[in-house]
Order: C-alpha cells, then structure tokens, then sequence
C-alpha cells in the first residue's frame, strides 16, 4: 500500500531513509529512493515521519534508538514502539503511563511521583540513566512532553550502542520534529476528578516552512489543576521551539526545550504496622503538609545532524545538554501509634537541587561487499559528563503530633534546619567509549550481527559538609555483543542474541558496612541470551514474541531499616531475571486497530546473604495491557468521523520491597475514549473525551518501603477540543 500521497512527505521520507541506509542512497536519487509501494519501516535520525505513516497504531521506528535504520525484522533484540496515534488517543501524562502498553514494565520509587522510574525486565531504577531523549541521555525527572511524538523500548542489554547502562533495556523519547508542510493546531482541554477537583489546558502545535529547505516548529503548553487528593496543585509549562534542515545531502535538526514545573510530592499512603495493608483512612486523605511539592524548571537542546558521505557512507552527530534545578518540601511519615491514630513525622525538604548532563556522539556508517556477503558497518566515538547535586538537605523535626483519624494541616512551616551531614548530596559520572557493530548479511535470509564496546569511566558519589565520598572509582570495561537473525519470510523471521552489560556499582549513602566502593569493587555486570520471533505485516501489523535468561552479577541492594528510620545499601551478589515478552500492534481489520502487550518475569535474588531466594521488588510476575479503537468513519456528514476505543491493563501481586516484607496488590484498570472529527467553518476540529480509570479502581503502583506506598489516580473524565487551523 502506498502510504505516501503528497511530494513534500515523500521526499522527507526518502532523504532520511537515504541517509539512514546508505547503500540504498547510493543506487539511486534520494526522491526516489522511498520504497513507496511497501510500508515505511525507519524514520530517519533528522527527518520526520510522514504523517500518513504516523497516523496509525503499527509502529513506525524513529533511527534515533538503534542509531540506524535497520528494520525491526532485521534486528535481533526486541524493540516495541508506542506511536504517536496511540499517544494521541490515550493521552498518558506521564512516560509509564504510555509505557502501560509494553510488556514487562512495572513502575519504580518515582521519588513522591515526580520522577520517571521504570523497571525493564525487572531491573531499573531512578536516575539510572536508561530514559533517553532522540537517543541521548537524559537528567530530567519527567521526560514526556506535549512535544514529545513517540516512545520507544529497546529491550535487555544495550551497552553496545548506549554505554553504562542496566541490562532490562533503553527507553527513547522521540520528539516531534519540524515539518515542511505548514501546520497549526490549536487544543484546548478540561478535566476532572471527583469531589470538584479541576484543571485546564491548553496547546498550540505551530509547524511549516521557514525558507527552502529549512522548517520551523513551536509547541507550547500550559496547564493547571486540582491534584485528586485533598490538596495541592499541579501546574506544568513547556515551550520547546525546533528548526530543521532537510537538505539533498545534510539533514539537521535542532531542538529547545523549557520546562517549568510545581508538583505535588506525595508520597502516598502507609501501610498499618500489624496487618501490612493501607492505613484505614480516605484514599484522598494525604498524611503529609501543605509544603509537599517539587518546584523548579529545566532546560534541554538537543542537536542531531546527518551528511551523507558518498559511496553508501554516512556521517550522524549528536550533542546534548540538559539540566534541571528544583526544591522540594518532602515532610515524611517515620512511624505509625495505631492506639493514639497518630503519626510520627519528619519535616524534611531538598533546596538547591541540580542536575545537568552533556553528552556528544560521532559516529559512522556504510556498507561493502565482501567475499558475497553484504557488510552494513556502524562504528563510533561518545562521552558523557553526568552530575547529580543536592545541595542542603533539610532535617527538622516537626512541631506538632499529625492525627490521621482527624487531620489538621498547615501547621508545620516549611523547613529551614540543613543536616550537614545529608547535603551536599553528589553523584558525578565522567563516561567514554568507542564502538562499533558489523551486520553480515550472509545471502537472502541470514544476519549475522557482531559488536561491542570499549567503555571508559570515572565515578565519584558521596555526601556530607564537608564532603565524603562513599563511591571513588575509575576503569575501562569491553562489552560484547551478537546476534543472529534468520529472515524465514518477507514478513517474519527468527533471532537470537547474547548481549552484556555494564554499570559501576555506586552510591551516594554510605553502605551499612560504612565501606567506599573503589575500582576494588567490580562493576555491576550483565548477560543475557535472548530469542525470538518478529512479525511485520506492511500497512498491518507487528508483532514481537521473546524469551530471555539474564544474569546480573554485583548487584547494588537497597533495604529501609526500620530501627534505624534510614535506608542501608550493601552488594548482592546476583540477581535474575527470565521471561517471555509477547508485544502487538497495528491494524487488524480496515476499521480496528490494537496495541497489545502480555508479558512473565520470573525475577529473583539469586546471591545474598539475605535476600537470596526472594522476588526482586515491585517486579509483577505477570503484566498484560489490551488497548483497541473502531474507526466508525463517517456517520453524519461528508467530512466527519466517528472513533471509539477503549482498553485495559493488569499487574500482578507483586512484592514492595526486596525482602519481600509486604506485598502490593495486584490491578486491572480500564480505561475509554472517544474523538469525532469534523469541519466547522471550514477548519478541522476533532473532539475527544477521555474516561481514565472508569470503575475508580484503588490500587497502588510502586513502592518505597512500608512507609511510602504510592497512589494511583483515580478516575479523572479529559475532554479535548482542537483545531487544525
């Protein structure tokens, strides 16, 4: 099916697709190069996706996160993309929200739900470094955006082509990137909670030519709202410009992005001391104080730039700075008296809060023939410098006794006691590498992949006034990779990898046993054997099915001591995790569309003195998600249509912590929407409602310890209303 119908989208398509492959750009003129009579596979690094090819369910993958264009049937590792269609249908606030729809993602300590923390395979955490944006690393603790056009997950080990890393996989946020074709939409939304709690917000998406060759974009949103529970506010601003440069031979795109942020920092709920279920009080009763929120603003510019070199090579640079500052009043709950109905709490704050990351990558490829094999060669440099600071911790004892049978709030003052000893909080990481990957192709059905990397870094976390390094090291580390792909048919085909991985193993508390980790101790490593089978239908579906065995040795452990109130850390020695991934999409009829995803984790600590034997925290054994729409098309008018859609998810009882000490309930959540398009005075307008959490279920996403047990929302009614103006 030809999905390209305007020149101006099929020569975008064509010049990233020449530049992303190369040896195609080679046999013929870039505008002609587009396969226009099969499915778009890869949208190039700098070039956009055509329309056509994004307004749909199937996935069409950004260059950014493989850093080529090999198409998914070729690659052997797993990777699942959530397109913009199923974005704009869903409308997830957050990345685990639009990542409900991936097999095998459970979410994490978002640190009071203002961090994006998403296990992978079981193993992930936050501030791990395995959220990326268009490819390169990133510091912000909330990365999806309204500018943001897609997610994608690049599943188990990906050292290789990402550098330190945990070995569940890379998460990729792909922006929207200017268009040629001039285009301004305008949205404007409302939405509610139970109880009167309210917000609204509103969105222009301005996109089109500059001059010649060179397309401008602006996205601004702003929003404001109740929080659901029975105080606070979240407001959120962004204002992300980019240019892009769709040149013959050179394709460039540069993109800003300014965030300014207050959010509620709740930590949820805890759990009764006897019976390790939620304390009997009201779900939208919070135990903490008015100054629980995060406050502060970040910065992102981000550059990629491709240049084809002639002779099936190409040349891509990437460069990246990012930083974000916030403060944060972070009273906490440290005890429950069940016999008063009172707590003990902790008037804590963070002020001062930076983190920054500047990343730069070069990196060739091309291909040749040699002794009748096709070699399709990918070879590169890059370095990252990574710093975490935060700056005075505050400790303060509160003034006042906290009743959760009959609450008073606004009697605590925001905290002005800094504990020298807990500031000054530092986590700096100085990275390396040089790599490269060679893709054999060995006649018309066999891929034979081989790579690795040689990683370079330079650690140093601690804390305290004056300062004290609890983690001082430095090294260099190989990590190799191969894969095998066999293409059994056009449309399917069979692969299996071995791949490892590689974080040092650092921290900026001290461990319980107050030893420094140094180059003594060994970095974290990973191995995992992964097969599977891929299946890609043109203009219908994709479908992926995996099983993977990994290993990870020298695992950094992390238990709250309940007699001490603080959080000890010590090295476990192995952990695991096997599985089998099944992750769908596209179009199954004319009308319907689905993304599916089901997926078992059977994740352990294998290697412990204490925790050998237990399930690794907040990993459900079982996940699925089932989202679908009906395209009614047309139902009143020439020129409207009619959607309708709706889906579930569910996880399983999964345990809160790593010694399994409780327990988190198992969930299944639906969710609907509707949109109805149509024109008015001559302008498109699309209306769209959407019902999250339609039955109001409670249930509980994540983790910290017994004392800090995270709170889903509850059912919240969005309606949207936009012009394409």
């Amino acid at each position: 099916m030809t999905l390209i119908s305007d020149h101006s989208a099929r020569l975008c398509f064509a010049l990233g697709i020449s530049l992303a492959s190369p040896a195609l750009a080679a046999d013929l003129p870039a505008a002609e190069a587009a396969p226009v009579e099969t499915d778009i596979v890869v949208t190039g690094r700098a070039s956009p996706a055509p329309e056509e090819a994004d307004d749909r369910y199937k996935p069409t993958p950004d260059a950014s996160t493989l850093r080529s264009s090999a198409k998914p049937l070729d690659t052997p590792q797993a990777v699942n993309v959530v397109s913009a269609q199923v974005i704009r249908d869903q409308r997830p606030r957050y990345l685990d929200d639009a990542l409900a729809n991936i097999s095998g993602i459970t979410q994490g300590n978002t640190l009071a739900g203002t961090q994006d923390t998403v296990l992978k395979r079981g193993f992930g955490g936050n501030r791990d470094g395995s959220v990326m944006h268009n490819g390169m690393p990133l510091v912000q603790g909330r990365g999806f955006t309204p500018a943001s056009q897609s997610v994608e997950v690049l599943k188990g080990p990906a050292t290789l082509l990402y550098g330190i890393m945990d070995p569940g996989g890379v998460i990729n946020i792909v922006s929207k990137k200017p268009l040629l074709d001039p285009q301004l939409r305008v949205s404007f939304t409302g939405s509610g909670y139970a109880a009167g709690r309210l917000g609204l917000e509103a969105m222009a998406d301005l996109t089109g030519p500059i001059s010649g060759n060179l397309a401008g974009r602006l996205v601004v949103d702003t929003q404001q709202e109740d929080y659901w529970r029975n105080f606070g506010e979240r407001r959120d601003t962004i204002v992300a410009p980019s240019l892009g440069w769709y040149g013959g031979s050179t394709q460039a795109v540069l993109w800003y992005e300014y965030r300014a942020f207050n959010y509620p920092f709740d930590r949820g709920t805890v759990l009764n001391p006897t019976t390790l279920t939620p304390l009997a009080v009201p779900r939208r009763e919070r135990l903490d104080e008015l100054n629980n929120k995060m406050f502060g603003n970040s910065h992102l510019v981000q550059l990629a730039v491709d240049h084809a070199l002639g002779g099936g090579w190409a040349a891509h640079l990437a460069s990246s700075f990012n930083s974000e500052t916030y403060d944060a009043g972070q009273l906490r709950v440290s005890a429950v008296n069940l016999a008063r109905g009172t707590l003990t709490r902790s008037n804590d704050a963070t002020v001062g809060s930076l983190s920054t990351d500047a990343y730069l990558q070069a990196y060739v490829d091309g291909g040749f023939r040699l002794a009748g094999m096709e070699h399709k060669l990918i070879f590169g440099v890059e370095g990252e410098y990574r710093r975490y600071l935060r700056r005075d911790l505050i400790r303060q004892a509160t003034r006042t006794t906290f009743s959760y049978l009959n609450p008073v709030y606004g009697l605590e003052p925001f905290p002005t006691s800094v504990s020298l000893g807990d500031s000054d909080q530092t986590d700096r990481l100085w990275n390396y590498s040089v790599f490269g990957q060679d893709s054999i192709h060995i006649g018309d059905r066999w891929i034979l992949v081989a790579g690795g990397r040689l990683v370079g870094f330079d650690q140093r976390a601690g804390r305290g006034r004056p300062f004290t390094a609890n983690t001082d090291l430095d090294g260099w580390k190989f990590t190799p990779q191969v894969g095998l792909v066999w293409k059994a048919a056009r449309v399917f085909s069979l692969y299996a990898s071995y791949a490892q991985s590689l974080k040092p193993t650092s921290t900026i508390a001290p461990l319980g046993s107050g030893v420094v980790i140094t180059s003594a101790f060994q970095p974290e490593r990973g191995r995992s054997f992964e097969v599977g089978a891929k299946l890609d239908i043109p203009d219908r579906v994709t479908a992926t099915l995996a099983l993977y065995d990994i290993n990870k040795h020298n695992v950094l452990v992390n238990q709250f001591n309940a007699t001490t109130g603080v959080t000890d850390y010590r090295t476990a020695g192995r952990a695991i995790s096997r599985g089998v991934e099944l992750d769908m999409s596209g179009k199954l009829t004319e009308r319907l569309s689905m993304i599916g995803s089901y997926a078992y984790t059977y994740a352990r600590t294998r290697e412990d003195p204490v925790f050998a034997g237990k399930e690794l925290s907040q990993v459900a054994p079982h996940t699925a998600a089932l989202s679908a729409v009906y395209d009614f098309g047309r139902i009143a008018t020439k020129d409207d249509r009619f959607r309708l859609g709706g889906g579930a998810r569910y996880a399983a009882r999964r345990p809160g912590d790593n010694a399994n000490s409780f327990w988190l309930p198992s969930y299944t959540v639906a969710d609907a929407f509707m949109t109805y398009d149509t024109v008015v005075a001559g302008k498109e307008v699309t209306f769209q409602l959407n019902i999250k959490n339609i039955f109001d279920k409670t249930y509980y996403p994540s983790s910290v310890n017994v004392l800090a047990v995270a709170i889903a929302d509850p059912r919240r009614v969005i309606g949207t209303m936009s012009f394409k103006l």
